[in-house]
């Protein structure tokens, strides 16, 4: 009963502060004091439930580290122009037959190199939704088609801060899992890229915003070198260098093409990849704004604390009556189709990818394991579970955020076919790759 009370009052609070717009951060905190008067409640002091915090701590620390370059890269991108050079060359190459089919595929492309969702959507995103309005094009099906693809690289970009996080909790290697993803992604792909090509087929642009195409030239220094931060993140992960490496030379090759292609001065560059990319005026140049070390401190508090929780979970076994009933419905469904179920229900809940993931890998992680499933498959089935679906529940921070950016409501979502036929799929084919029950 005191941890039917604590959760209420943690989801009343959550709820309260996505009403009010304060930072989940808050309720975290609120919740771990919770869950630690819970703890000792049954019996623990509060230096053993300390103990058991830092457990669960410690397997975020590799994690932390990831998400802090991330937030370099984000920036740096942007003051290098590699972010630009992407989206004017797709915007070059649109014939009107394949406009949708371009918007996803650039999106795919970038989501996967930079691994952020709302840094592509808030960037590229609007741009494509600009020429869709000026074109002709239906925004909300514009809209469909751009999540599908910014939700492509959070899923499975060696970079992105959901997969790491995935990876730390479940202490799997984030190219293992990246490269099963890749596999169990294939298909849904596919399906996609052909349905966005008849969809792109029957809805052409009628023009591309000439006036938009002399802004980005006039803007920004359009040098192919602005290319090479990208192909480095996207080539040498695939040559099995160590992904660190591969960021840290992305990295050092963008601040590079931004101190002698882009003219900008080494300290601009250093308090840019610190603070975030601002630009020189309110133009197009605007909607790159963001990114930086700092747009990454929310994250990785959410994610020290969430992982604290997890710590407190372990040690207390305060979960294990839950984790019973689940292990029973696991071996009666199976794995992966539980592993839907509390995502939908995470989802809805907690209206957050973070904390909806966190919770599915606490709840099913002892009764994976103890029915004969691994580390990896947990993984995997939230990769192509919870990951996605947190971000298409319409009242969701991961679905109304880019929404938001977009301009449309959430009918967009009923286009997004990647971020439901990823699950659809695995569900039947799952027994490829794992065993379920």
């Amino acid at each position: 009963m005191d941890l039917l009370i604590a959760f209420l009052v943690f989801l009343a609070a959550l709820i309260v502060s996505l009403v009010k717009g304060i930072s989940v951060t808050y309720v975290l905190v609120l919740g771990l004091a919770l869950f630690l008067g819970v703890g000792m409640r049954r019996g623990f002091s509060l230096p053993e439930l300390g103990k058991m915090s830092w457990v669960g701590v410690r397997k975020s620390l590799i994690v932390i580290e990831v998400m802090c370059v991330i937030g370099f890269i984000t920036a740096i991108w942007r003051v290098s122009g590699t972010i630009t050079i992407f989206v004017y060359y797709g915007m070059k190459v649109i014939t009107p037959p394949l406009f949708l089919e371009i918007a996803f595929v650039l999106s795919c492309i970038l989501s996967y190199a930079l691994g952020t969702s709302f840094g592509v959507a808030g960037t590229v995103g609007v741009i494509f939704m600009t020429l869709a309005r000026s074109g002709g094009v239906d925004p909300v099906l514009t809209a469909g088609v751009l999540m599908s693809g910014v939700y492509f690289g959070d899923r499975c970009s060696p970079v992105s801060s959901s997969a790491n996080m995935v990876a730390g909790v479940t202490e799997t290697k984030i190219m293992d899992n990246v490269r099963i993803m890749m596999k169990t992604g294939m298909v849904p792909l596919i399906i996609c890229l052909l349905i966005y090509g008849v969809i792109s087929f029957l809805h052409p642009i009628s023009s591309v915003d000439e006036a938009l195409m002399a802004e980005f030239e006039s803007s920004f220094n359009l040098s192919l070198w602005a290319f090479v931060p990208a192909v480095l993140m996207l080539v040498l992960p695939l040559l099995k260098v160590d992904l660190m490496l591969c960021m840290f030379l992305s990295i050092g090759s963008g601040a590079l093409v931004a101190w002698l292609v882009q003219g900008v001065p080494l300290l601009e560059i250093l308090k840019t990849s610190i603070f975030g990319y601002q630009a020189a005026d309110e133009g197009l140049g605007s909607i790159l704004n963001g990114g930086g070390l700092l747009s990454m401190l929310e994250v990785v508090i959410i994610l020290i604390i969430s992982c604290m929780y997890s710590g407190i979970f372990d040690g207390t076994d305060m979960l294990r009556s839950v984790q019973e009933r689940i292990t029973a419905a696991c071996a009666r469904f199976g794995r992966f189709a539980v592993m839907i179920i509390l995502s939908i229900l995470s989802a809805m809940l907690f209206c957050n990818q973070t904390i909806a993931t966190l919770m599915c890998n606490d709840l099913l992680q002892k009764p994976y394991l103890e029915a004969g499933g691994s580390k990896e498959e947990l993984a995997i089935d939230m990769e192509n579970s919870v990951i996605l679906i947190a971000c298409s529940i319409p009242w969701a921070i991961g679905c109304a955020v880019p929404l938001s950016f977009f301009g449309v409501g959430p009918k967009a979502m009923l286009y997004a076919f990647f971020m439901y036929l990823v699950p659809i799929y695995y569900l039947f084919a799952k027994k490829r790759w794992y065993k379920d029950k």
